[in-house]
């Protein structure tokens, strides 16, 4: 075994070292304290790894993304979301007789109880939508109490969560803008039955466009998972104190909700119709992208991960155009996007920097595309990253090392003082 050595203050240790599938490299730090003393300092934990994982590989220099050993070009748009959660959750693709049973339950276990149906009536009508996800998610250990704390039936509480993250997302839309609650049907795919209940009437029949149907199966299958984020770490974080799976998922939707996470695309949309209400005019906000003394930011530009281009902004450049073209819309903004990118790519600043565009950069359009409102988008990468999410949450739970996490500080306050005799009582 490789080790790797350590000098402080003229003493010399050694580390072992270990390497995944992909022969990436790692030191084992986990004696460094009682050996030496001493602790790394890694804020945002950008160089630390938090644990081994058989989930998701990405290579961000290259440009590579595999889920269970999967390219994500040869998964998004080739098969159902319902097939890539079953693939994300138990590490292979299922057989066709056990897809058709799992889409099946995936459908009986999407109806919200009937008693927390009524707490859409008593959120505030200003409610963000993610607020409303993980407060219902996290609520579902209160209306299964002794299953969420029996793992026996672990099958039943993910059924329950891919199910039902779908339903209380279209039920808080329909609320939002007074129309009754459309329940889901076993004779639909997973993202047509989210169409539908986000849009169908009870007064006719509602028939989901394919070329919809297939634009959000992509799009949730590109959100899947993305290795220790921000959100997923949080799922993981607060399984190693041994919560439920509710709860966890229910931190983990909260820590989406930042608007330097899952937010962006919402935050990209938003940039993008300030360009196009100036008149498209992209050279000025490329200007002032660059300035240090202006606060103006081009968002979906870079990734703390990729070095290179997101291979799913790749993905849904192609599917924009072509989405955008088969349903006969022509959305300004995406005309703004493309110039951004054009003008962006050329330029020594962003070059230099390796700012090419990420997810978030062509989500939004076509989210907007699919008539889904902008306060929803979010709410959509949660839905996709639920299977993710429980993928993690189960690692970590059958990790042999599994140890509640317990990241260290350097202390840089006041140093020991005494108390002087006040009437501070």
């Amino acid at each position: 075994m490789e080790n790797a050595k350590l000098i402080l203050s003229g003493k010399e240790y050694e580390l072992p070292m270990f390497s995944g599938t992909e022969d990436e490299r790692a030191i084992d730090i986990r004696k460094l304290r009682d050996m030496t003393g001493a602790i790394t300092y890694d804020p945002g934990y950008g160089n630390t790894g938090s644990c081994r994982s058989a989930i998701t590989f990405i290579d961000g220099d290259k440009g590579i993304l595999r889920y269970r050993g999967y390219p994500i070009e040869e998964l998004a748009g080739s098969i159902r979301y319902s097939a890539a959660a079953y693939l994300m959750v138990y590490g292979r693709l299922p057989t066709e007789p056990e897809f058709l049973d799992w889409r099946k339950q995936l459908t009986l276990n999407s109806f919200v109880h009937a008693s927390q149906v009524n707490f859409f009536d008593n959120f505030s009508a200003l409610a963000h939508p993610m607020n409303i996800l993980g407060s219902m998610i996290s609520s579902m250990s209160a209306f299964y109490p002794h299953d969420a704390e029996d793992e026996s039936d672990i099958d039943l509480h993910i059924q329950r969560l891919i199910g039902q993250v779908k339903t209380i997302a279209a039920f808080s839309y329909r609320k939002s803008v007074g129309l009754p609650y459309i329940y889901p049907r076993t004779d639909h795919s997973y993202a047509a039955n989210f169409l539908r209940m986000m849009f169908a009437t009870p007064a006719e029949e509602y028939v989901v466009p394919k070329v919809m149907e297939n634009a959000l199966d992509m799009l949730l299958i590109l959100h899947m998972d993305h290795e220790q984020n921000c959100s997923t770490s949080t799922v993981r974080m607060v399984a190693s104190s041994m919560s439920n799976i509710y709860a966890s998922v229910s931190a983990g939707i909260n820590a989406l909700w930042g608007r330097l996470h899952g937010g962006a695309n919402e935050a990209v949309l938003n940039m993008l119709k300030t360009i196009a209400d100036d008149g498209g005019n992209v050279a000025k906000y490329v200007d002032l992208a660059k300035r240090k003394d202006n606060p103006f930011k081009l968002m979906g530009f870079g990734h703390r991960v990729y070095k290179n281009f997101d291979p799913r902004s790749k993905i849904l450049k192609t599917a924009v155009d072509d989405v955008l073209n088969e349903m006969g819309i022509h959305d300004p903004l995406l005309d703004v996007a493309k110039s951004l990118e054009e003008v962006a790519l050329k330029d020594d600043f962003f070059i230099a920097r390796k700012l090419y565009p990420n997810v978030d950069f062509y989500s939004g359009i076509l989210y907007r595309a699919l008539g889904i409102p902008t306060e929803m988008f979010t709410v959509l990468f949660a839905i996709g990253r639920m299977p993710g999410w429980i993928a993690h949450w189960l690692e970590m739970r059958a990790d042999p090392d599994l140890r509640i996490q317990r990241p260290r500080q350097i202390y840089i306050g006041e140093k020991m003082r005494h108390f002087e005799q006040m009437n501070l009582y």
